[in-house]
């Protein structure tokens, strides 16, 4: 069997939500040992709900390698030192300046390991005066501007969730090859400071440009568009059906006219220009709507695609994972079984292909499944140091977990999976 692209690169996660893991996950299904250490599991209810929060877990930790370690520990710090120290990458998702007050700064690592490359992917970057600020992408969205240009003019801002949680991921795989290869090319590691929110920004550089260029402060235009008309999403055939037809060109406009069958429309002194067509452009929108609503929105995305007009159907979640054929011939969604939950269909695959390999998805790891592997084969901690480290936290350190309100039956479930007590106790927000 060909060896995978990072086959032999050893990854250390300390990252929690999307972003970090999300980069990560990419890492390891690419081939890398990618070991996550985390300190504890926040309880996601009982039934369908906890099956549904492990099989999103495991979506975005595919492959991976857990172990549980609690920072605030002596112990625990060391062992954390010891596996660093046979680690080529590192990568975390604290609040700026968490993990150096904690030792695990870039510059304690460099001492222990000094080719390490060690990327941190916070909210705002490790320098400036919010950098400690600790937040989510929920909020951050907000912060980098994606809410205020969200919705109708008359509206409040929409609200889009943690939309860059999933932007900051590829800079920051980027980013990691790029040091991967400085690295193999020079011996040296290096540390990489990724802020989200500037992440984030890329997505927004026409519109800070427009501002920059024009003093034009962006605002919410629904699903207008100053140079495009019809551009909007239009009511098919169905119930809830749509499609979404974009019109740049006079030339796009005559072939959007020529597929409804009205080529005279084209002509039309409301809609022959661009400028005419913004001027009418809510009258065009009831004709467009006309003609639509009497197909199907996969008929009239692709009636509209073959004339040269851009256009796609709005899919449902139904649509996407069952009749897709774009997505089901290059396997983007992968079904794997996942502990706990059982057969699960929406594992996302790779972000790209590869020529020369396939990717082989494992589920995400239960907390501390990995402990014994890592402790006993990386580590080379005998038995008695395991049984010391056990005894340690049965005499304490359990009991302090419990009072503390943590999730018993996640904590038993790493302390079964790891030597019956090497289940750390700590809270990241804690460390």
């Amino acid at each position: 069997m060909s060896k995978k692209l990072l086959e032999g690169i050893r990854v250390v996660e300390i990252a929690v939500y999307f972003t970090g893991p999300l980069t990560t996950k990419a890492l390891s299904d690419c081939g890398a040992e990618v070991i996550k250490i985390e300190t504890k599991s926040k309880s996601a209810g009982g039934g369908a709900a906890r099956e549904a929060a492990t099989a999103a877990l495991s979506a975005n930790n595919t492959g991976k390698l857990s172990i549980t370690l609690n920072f605030a520990s002596p112990r625990g710090l060391e062992l954390a030192h010891r596996l660093i120290a046979q680690t080529d990458i590192v990568v975390e998702s604290m609040a700026g300046g968490t993990l150096k007050r904690r030792g695990l700064g870039y510059e304690d690592l460099k001492k222990i390991k000094p080719d390490i490359i060690m990327l941190s992917t916070c909210m705002q970057g490790q320098t400036g005066p919010y950098a400690s600020h600790a937040s989510s992408g929920y909020k951050l969205t907000a912060l980098s501007g994606f809410n205020q240009i969200a919705g109708w003019p008359d509206r409040e801002p929409g609200w889009l969730g943690p939309y860059t949680d999933w932007i900051a991921p590829r800079f920051n795989i980027t980013a990691i090859l790029a040091a991967l290869d400085y690295r193999r090319r020079t011996g040296k590691g290096q540390y990489l400071d990724m802020s989200q929110n500037e992440t984030g920004l890329q997505f927004m550089a026409p519109l800070i440009l427009d501002y920059t260029v024009n003093q034009r402060v962006a605002g919410r235009m629904g699903n207008q568009h100053p140079n495009a008309t019809p551009h909007n999403a239009y009511r098919c055939l169905g119930e809830d059906s749509w499609c979404a037809i974009a019109i740049f060109t006079d030339q796009e406009w005559q072939s959007f006219c020529d597929v409804i069958g009205n080529s005279s429309l084209a002509g039309d002194a409301r809609f022959s220009t661009l400028m005419a067509r913004k001027e009418n452009e809510e009258e065009l929108d009831r004709l467009v709507n006309e003609w639509t609503a009497k197909h199907t929105a996969r008929a009239v995305m692709n009636l509209m695609q073959e004339a040269g007009v851009a256009s796609g159907m709005l899919e449902t979640a139904q649509e996407v994972m069952d009749n897709d054929p774009q997505f089901e011939q290059r396997r983007f969604f992968r079904e794997i079984d996942v502990p706990g939950a059982g057969k699960f269909r929406a594992m996302t695959g790779p972000h790209f292909l590869l020529s020369r390999e396939d990717y082989e998805m494992r589920p995400g790891p239960v907390l501390g499944e990995h402990n014994e592997y890592v402790f006993k084969e990386v580590l080379g901690m005998s038995d008695e140091e395991i049984k010391e480290l056990a005894d340690e936290l049965c005499e304490g350190r359990l009991l302090l977990a419990l009072e503390g309100g943590y999730n018993l039956d996640a904590l038993a479930l790493g302390v079964k999976a790891s030597f019956d007590g090497l289940s750390g106790a700590n809270n990241f927000d804690d460390l």
